[in-house]
C-alpha cells in the first residue's frame, strides 16, 4: 500500500495515528523525502485536536487552544520548514479567567506580563517571590528547550543533543529537579494558602494532569508562564481542524500517504526490530501486512504496549503498568443563542464549584467559547464546550452508563447556567462526549486524555523515551517529553524526525 517515489533510497516509514503529533512527524518526513503511510482508525485526522459538526455548529473535540504560533514557536518552525502558512489565530487575553468557589470576580491571567504580575499580586498577596522563581526557571528551561534537546536520552547521539543544549545559565535548574510545586510552596511559606493552592491545582490539572502537590516544579514553571509574551496561547480561526489540515496538505504535496479508517491491530517485530504492522481496512475488513523500515507510534504508552503484544518488553511492559491511573473527560459541547453568552465573555473560563471537593468530576469545568466571525457557528450564535476531568473507571464498570452519562450532562450545564443564560430557547444543540466516547472515536486506551501526570518521576529526563526498547520503533504524542498540547506532542515528533535523520 506504501507508494513508492521514482529513486528515492530512503526508508519507508509507517506512522501509526493521525494526532498532531503523528501528522508532524509524517509530514516533516516526507518533506525531507522519505516515503511515509500514515494509518488511522478514525473518521477524521487530528485526535484529541480534531472537531465535529452539528446543525452548523463546528465543535473542538478536545484541544481548544494552541500554544507555539508566535515567531520562534515550535508550531512556526515546523510549519515554516513545511513551507506552509501558518492558521489563523487570535491570542487569547486573558488565556484564562479563573472563577473560585463563592467569587463573582475571576482572576485573569493576562498575556502582558506587567499585567498579569499586578494581577496575581493583588490576588495573592506575599506570593510574588514564588512567581519570581517560576519565571526564573520558565527562562533557563524555555531557553535550554529551544536548542532541542533530547530527553531522556537512550544513545550517544541523544546524549550529545543534550549535552548541547545545556549552557551556564541552564544549571540553575539543577537544584529543583526532584521539587515539587508544593515543596516550593512551603518554601515560600506558602503551604498553608488554600486559596493559592486552590487556583494552581486548577490550573495545573489542565497541563500536567495532577495537583501542585505533585507537579514537578520545573514543569509548572513552563506550564504557568508559557501564556504570557513573548509566547502566549492562541485561539485558531474555523476550528482546531485547520491545524491538521495544514499538516495533511503539506503531508500529500510531499508525497506521503494518509489512510483513515486503518486500524493498525499489531507491530510485528523481528530479532528485536519492529518490521511491519498489520491493517485492517475498516470499510472492506481486508487484513494485511505492511512492511516498513520505521515504525513511529502517535499513541498513548499503554496502547503501544497492546500493539507489541507478546513482543513487548517485560520491563517496559512492568513500567507502564505501575503508572497511576491516568484521568479521562467527560466534555459537554453546546450551540446556544449568543444571548446565552455574557458581554465581553472570555475564551477560556474555568470554575470551581466546591472548595472542598476534587478537581474534576464534573465539579471543576474548563470551558472555552466561541466568538462572533471564529468560524464555529452560524451568525448570532455561539459554542460552548465544558470538560471536566474524571476517573475513567466508573465509566466502564458502571451498571447503568446512560443514566450516569445523563446526570453528568445536566448536573453541567446546571452549573454553566450559573454565569450563562441557559434555557430551553438559548440552547440549540446539546450532547456530551465521556472516556467511551473518546475510546471510541481516538482508540486512546480506556479513553484517556492529556497523557501520563508529570509527576517528577515522569517529567522530562524520568519519563518515557522516544527511542523505545524496540529497534526501529518510536513513540510520538503526550506520553513522551514535553508533554501534552498541539505544541508538546509537535515538539516529541520533531525529536523522532531528527533521530531518524541521524541513523536509525
Amino acid at each position: 500500500m506504501l507508494r513508492t517515489q521514482g529513486g528515492n533510497s530512503k526508508p519507508n516509514v509507517i506512522v501509526i495515528g493521525a494526532g498532531i503529533g503523528g501528522l508532524t512527524a509524517g509530514a516533516l518526513l516526507a518533506r525531507r523525502g522519505y516515503r511515509v503511510l500514515i494509518l488511522d482508525q478514525a473518521l477524521v485526522p487530528g485526535g484529541c485536536a480534531s472537531t465535529f459538526k452539528r446543525k452548523g455548529f463546528t465543535f473542538d473535540v478536545g484541544a481548544t487552544q494552541v500554544a507555539g504560533l508566535e515567531a520562534g514557536g515550535i508550531h512556526h518552525r515546523i510549519f515554516l520548514e513545511l513551507e506552509i502558512d501558518l492558521p489563523a489565530a487570535t491570542p487569547c487575553d486573558p488565556a484564562c479567567a479563573v472563577y473560585l468557589p463563592g467569587e463573582s470576580e475571576p482572576i485573569n491571567v493576562w498575556r502582558d506580563q506587567a499585567r498579569w504580575q499586578a494581577e496575581r499580586q493583588r490576588q495573592f498577596p506575599k506570593s510574588e517571590p514564588f512567581w519570581q522563581l517560576l519565571a526564573t526557571l520558565f527562562k533557563a528551561s524555555w531557553a535550554f528547550q529551544s536548542r532541542n534537546p533530547v530527553l531522556p536520552p537512550r544513545n550517544l547521539w541523544d546524549l550529545w543533543q543534550l549535552t548541547k543544549a545545556v549552557r551556564p545559565s541552564t544549571l540553575i535548574t539543577l537544584p529543583y529537579t526532584f521539587l515539587t510545586v508544593g515543596d516550593a510552596l512551603r518554601a515560600y511559606g506558602l503551604g498553608q494558602d488554600q486559596r493559592l493552592r486552590t487556583f494552581l491545582d486548577l490550573q495545573l490539572k489542565l497541563y500536567s494532569q495532577v495537583d501542585a502537590e505533585e507537579t514537578a516544579l520545573l514543569y509548572a514553571a513552563t506550564a504557568l508562564n508559557v501564556s504570557q509574551l513573548p509566547q502566549g496561547l492562541f485561539h485558531l480561526q474555523g476550528s482546531m481542524q485547520v491545524l491538521s489540515d495544514h499538516l495533511v496538505e503539506a503531508l500529500n504535496r510531499d508525497g506521503g500517504q494518509l489512510l483513515m479508517r486503518h486500524t493498525v491491530e499489531q507491530i510485528q517485530v523481528k530479532n528485536g526490530k519492529a518490521t511491519a504492522v498489520h491493517v485492517r481496512n475498516q470499510k472492506t475488513s481486508e487484513v494485511w501486512t505492511e512492511p516498513a523500515d520505521c515504525v513511529i507510534a502517535n499513541v498513548t504508552v499503554q496502547n503501544l504496549v497492546q500493539l507489541l503484544g507478546e513482543n513487548a518488553p517485560k520491563g517496559y511492559q512492568q513500567r507502564v503498568e505501575k503508572l497511576p491511573p491516568a484521568s479521562g473527560a467527560f466534555v459537554v459541547y453546546l450551540g446556544v443563542e449568543a444571548s446565552a453568552i455574557p458581554p465581553d465573555c472570555p475564551p477560556h473560563l474555568q470554575f470551581l464549584y466546591d472548595a472542598n471537593g476534587p478537581i474534576g468530576e464534573n465539579n471543576s469545568l474548563f470551558v472555552s467559547v466561541s466568538h462572533p466571525g471564529d468560524g464555529r457557528a452560524p451568525s448570532g450564535q455561539a459554542t460552548i464546550i465544558a470538560s471536566s476531568f474524571v476517573d475513567t473507571r466508573q465509566w466502564w464498570q458502571c451498571e447503568d452508563y446512560d443514566a450516569l452519562k445523563q446526570r453528568y450532562t445536566e448536573e453541567a450545564i446546571a452549573r454553566l447556567g450559573q454565569f450563562f443564560h441557559l434555557t430551553p430557547e438559548t440552547i440549540r444543540h446539546q450532547e456530551a462526549a465521556t472516556p467511551r466516547t473518546f475510546a471510541r472515536f481516538t482508540a486512546r486506551d480506556r479513553g484517556v486524555v492529556g497523557g501520563i501526570g508529570q509527576r517528577i518521576s515522569t517529567f522530562g529526563p524520568f519519563g518515557f523515551a522516544n527511542r523505545t526498547p524496540i529497534k526501529h520503533l518510536w513513540l510520538v504524542g503526550d506520553s513522551t517529553h514535553p508533554g501534552e498540547g498541539t505544541a508538546g506532542v509537535s515538539y516529541s515528533a520533531l525529536t523522532v524526525v531528527r533521530q531518524l535523520e541521524a541513523g536509525f
